[in-house]
């Protein structure tokens, strides 16, 4: 998932006056949606109380992307009672958290492969012929 910057996911909305947390939630539900959460498409927004239930099925795809480390629950109650900011930074800090264990478990080992036993090392070829010209 792409890295964002945690400070700028809750300042972003108020300068933007709000457009950027809608922008938020579609671009991480498209990347949420690779890794395997089944969210439905933004325009059920446009729906009366469409919001509330994709918001339910937005923090039930980020807990199962994130192995739980996210609390579907948990940022639902805040997203809905509270405020949306709080649980989109939450939501963010575990992306990239998840981000940067990917690279780390990305990344080829530093260690040199082992070398072949000396039963299995391959002869050099025999020189060339100097008399054939």
């Amino acid at each position: 998932m792409k890295k964002r910057g945690i400070v700028a996911v809750i300042l972003l909305p108020f300068v933007t006056f709000g457009i950027y947390g809608w922008y938020w939630f579609v671009k991480t539900k498209g990347e949420l949606n690779d890794k395997g959460a089944n969210i439905l498409t933004a325009w059920v927004w446009l729906i009366p109380f469409g919001s509330i239930y994709w918001l339910w099925k937005y923090y039930e795809g980020a807990e199962k992307v994130t192995n739980g480390k996210v609390n579907g629950i948990l940022n639902f109650v805040l997203s809905v009672f509270v405020t949306g900011l709080i649980s989109m930074a939450i939501c963010q800090d575990a992306y990239n958290n998840m981000g940067m264990q990917q690279l780390t478990e990305d990344q080829p080992s530093t260690t040199p492969p082992a070398p072949a036993p000396a039963s299995q090392t391959v002869s050099n070829p025999p020189a060339p012929d100097q008399n054939t010209q």
